[in-house]
């Protein structure tokens, strides 16, 4: 799964590198902790034009009774995000990219306990992770525009520390992601695949990553 990462950037720099307007009230707080049902940066397609805007990360789907499953859905496996009722009508209609300067994945190590590490873009662009949103409204009439991380099977970088990441889109692809006018499904699935592992680093960090109340820059420190 993909339960931590890092937006520590202004959102002007994520949006000129993923070419999109900003569409947003406030800048959010730089994050190098980010964690779920936290507010998170995302570039999707409205009305034709590509926006950088917020989202709680935790997709909340259309017909949900109650705004905390988004808890529950900070991820959605590649392999059934086209068939699951709380992601099927997003992955055809409302996908975006969630701008991340890097992840985070816990090696379970055979002394016991869990190592973290920092995973990143060796150019140290920003990584494009592939991401669903929607919008949901309660009774009340509170509206709340969630999205979710798309996961994949790893890399040979990734696959000795965790069985799972994020899938990360290339620039090529980014422009038919977001066209919310293509929906053929079987093409969006070869679309998520993990990506090469020669255009990725990681080093081990400090187990504050650990702790949500650790967010500063030396959680992605190099481990010494």
């Amino acid at each position: 799964m993909c339960g931590r990462f890092v937006q520590a950037q202004d959102p002007a720099e994520y949006a000129e590198h993923f070419g999109a307007a900003l569409a947003l009230s406030e800048s959010l707080t730089p994050s190098w902790n980010v964690a779920p049902t936290d507010q998170v940066y995302a570039v999707a397609e409205h009305e034709g034009d590509r926006l950088l805007g917020a989202f709680r990360w935790g997709l909340i789907p259309w017909f949900a009774k109650d705004k905390k499953i988004g808890a529950r859905h900070i991820n959605a496996r590649a392999e059934s995000v086209h068939s699951k009722p709380s992601f099927k009508d997003s992955f055809v209609n409302r996908r975006c990219l969630i701008p991340a300067d890097g992840f985070y994945e816990w090696e379970r190590m055979e002394t016991g306990g869990k190592l973290p590490h920092y995973l990143f873009r060796r150019d140290g662009s920003p990584l494009a992770l592939a991401g669903l949103w929607a919008s949901w409204s309660d009774e009340q009439g509170e509206r709340i525009t969630s999205c979710t991380v798309i996961t994949t099977t790893p890399n040979d970088l990734v696959a000795p520390i965790h069985n799972r990441m994020p899938v990360v889109l290339t620039e090529d692809a980014w422009t038919r992601w977001l066209d919310s006018d293509f929906g053929d499904v079987e093409v969006l699935r070869l679309m998520m695949t993990s990506l090469d592992s020669e255009a990725m680093a990681e080093h081990p960090v400090s187990t504050l990553v650990n702790k949500v109340a650790n967010n500063y820059a030396e959680c992605i420190a190099p481990l010494r």
